[in-house]
């Protein structure tokens, strides 16, 4: 988790133009026009946003107004002229999804028309899959700037980033069939004399697996807090002036949250984008892993930059419509966003850009 200090008033185009984590491993083929037919939806059941908790009412307006004139999307193939390789979609909420870790593939299912029949472990497992094949096949230039990416979210250097980060996570693996020798480890150091936080972050940082590369990164991402993974996540939490706290995470019910890395793999086993709708709250933008957070009595954005839009685009070719995905803040990460929820697109009509709510 990152802050940044930055111009509030600029934060939306710079997040529109590009995701935090642009990982091009590989160059992508010529689009393929999308399917005749977009994915048809169910209205019913769909909350409108007036029933959606968390919102101020400026993002509440602006999120109305998305649903009510919609998005236009481009296909990046382009088209013949008359529109036939674009759609507008009437976005609305799909409803609150378990904060159990593993909200990414929930909301995705439930997003996705073609996903909803797939097990949210199953997404995760497939994401998994598509990671390593692509990981595998990566060029040694590309596979040293992802595992940069890995190491500066789940491995952070602690002499550095304190301008920005108040503080910082180092996430470990522990096993779980070595849980009772990690704790006779641990229980050694107390005896010696030594507190519990320090010894517990002696022996994990000493046993436990770091999160810092790919072949980490897909063990790590794998863990739904299920009793059948093969892995516990320990976190350890520093401020600049050293160890904050220890979550041993005893009863195992920790997942991996999803990132942009999981984002990107998951479109590129649809084949489609995927967008991630974020929202500017009280001068602090929620974005996948940066907080910006603007000072001074400017701090409030204008309604019309309150949201905002963050793609994720395949590896290959896209071949289906985009789907949507809706990230705001449950207060557990301080101000920034740490919950995805399902957003149900709703074709429409192609209309001109003039008229829609926000050209993609």
């Amino acid at each position: 988790m990152g802050k940044l200090l930055c111009d509030s008033t600029t934060v939306a185009e710079t997040f529109q133009a590009s995701s935090p984590v642009a990982l091009p491993w590989r160059e992508s083929k010529p689009a393929a026009p999308p399917e005749s037919a977009v994915e048809a939806v169910d209205l019913v059941g769909h909350a409108a946003w007036d029933d959606v908790l968390g919102l101020e009412e400026q993002q509440r307006r602006h999120l109305q107004r998305l649903h009510a004139k919609g998005v236009l999307w481009k296909h990046p193939q382009g088209d013949d002229g008359d529109g036939s390789a674009s759609v507008v979609f009437r976005l609305s909420h799909g409803g609150e999804v378990s904060s159990d870790g593993n909200c990414l593939f929930t909301a995705s299912k439930k997003a996705m028309a073609a996903a909803r029949e797939i097990d949210a472990r199953e997404l995760r497992r497939r994401t998994v899959s598509r990671f390593l094949e692509d990981f595998g096949s990566a060029t040694s230039e590309e596979t040293e700037m992802i595992t940069d990416a890995i190491r500066h979210m789940y491995a952070p250097d602690m002499r550095s980033g304190w301008g920005i980060h108040v503080v910082q996570e180092v996430k470990l693996l522990a096993k779980k069939e070595d849980r009772q020798a990690l704790d006779s480890a641990i229980d050694e150091l107390l005896q010696l004399g030594m507190q519990r936080e320090t010894a517990a972050e002696s022996i994990y940082k000493e046993r436990c697996l770091p999160v810092s590369d790919g072949p980490s990164w897909a063990k790590y991402m794998s863990i739904s807090g299920s009793p059948d993974d093969e892995y516990d996540i320990i976190t350890l939490q520093y401020t600049e002036e050293g160890l904050l706290s220890v979550d041993e995470n005893r009863a195992g019910h920790a997942a991996a949250f999803g990132d942009d890395i999981a984002i990107e793999c998951l479109a590129t086993e649809f084949k489609r984008e995927i967008y991630v709708d974020a929202m500017i709250k009280t001068g602090l933008c929620f974005t996948c892993f940066y907080k910006v957070q603007a000072h001074g009595s400017d701090a409030m954005v204008d309604e019309e930059n309150c949201v905002f839009f963050l793609p994720h685009r395949p590896r290959s070719q896209i071949c289906e419509p985009p789907f949507f995905l809706f990230m705001k803040g449950t207060g557990w990460c301080g101000a920034g966003a740490d919950h995805y929820e399902p957003l149900i697109a709703h074709p429409c009509s192609f209309v001109s850009s003039e008229k829609v709510a926000m050209v993609l």
